[in-house]
């Protein structure tokens, strides 16, 4: 079901105002900048990328992933600029089942103005018409309101909540499961 191509040659996704291009060792500055930021971080339940190279052994980890044909990781782009402004992934592909995870972030400078609502669109998008999942999934902290908000708004549907079923940095936390069907998704 899932369409190899796109491991061949990594999709670069093209929308109005982005263009979400293929992670690269050069962007190990602005990803270290936006993984370090308090805010942007605030519901990650993930380290902070405190010095370059753990932003570089991410990079490595992600580009990896991709030749291993278990995921995509873009930076998402200004059209016009170039300018890097946060990152968004559809990884954990499981190709028995046609499913994928999507987990994103946005520097705060760009937040409010719909860039990740274009950029989760052309994500799913070439998940589900070009890849051939039939399922997307997402795991965000209970927390994360915006990011609920997000999901909810590009059609995705709640589906559970676990009580303490991951452990980050001495506790338990808690997790809510979202999930989207290609046969519910309004495409543009």
């Amino acid at each position: 079901m899932i369409n190899e191509q796109y491991f061949q040659e990594f999709p670069g996704l093209k929308t109005k105002r982005l263009f979400l291009r293929q992670q690269e060792l050069k962007d190990a500055s602005f990803l270290q900048r936006l993984r370090s930021h308090k805010e942007v971080m605030r519901y990650m339940d993930s380290d902070e990328h405190r010095d370059l190279k753990t932003s570089e052994a991410f990079i490595d980890r992600n580009l990896e992933s991709f030749q291993k044909k278990n995921g995509f990781f873009w930076v998402i782009t200004a059209l016009a600029s170039g300018n890097f402004m946060g990152d968004i992934i559809l990884h954990k592909i499981d190709r028995t089942n046609a499913r994928g995870e999507i987990g994103y972030t946005l520097h705060p400078d760009y937040w409010g103005h719909g860039y990740m609502t274009e950029a989760m669109r052309a994500v799913i998008n070439f998940g589900f018409y070009d890849l051939g999942l039939h399922r997307i999934e997402a795991n965000i902290n209970p927390a994360n309101d915006t990011s609920r908000a997000l999901l909810l708004k590009t059609g995705f549907v709640k589906e559970a909540y676990f009580r303490e079923n991951y452990y980050y940095n001495g506790q338990f936390l808690d997790s809510e499961i979202y999930s989207l069907l290609e046969k519910d998704f309004k495409r543009e």
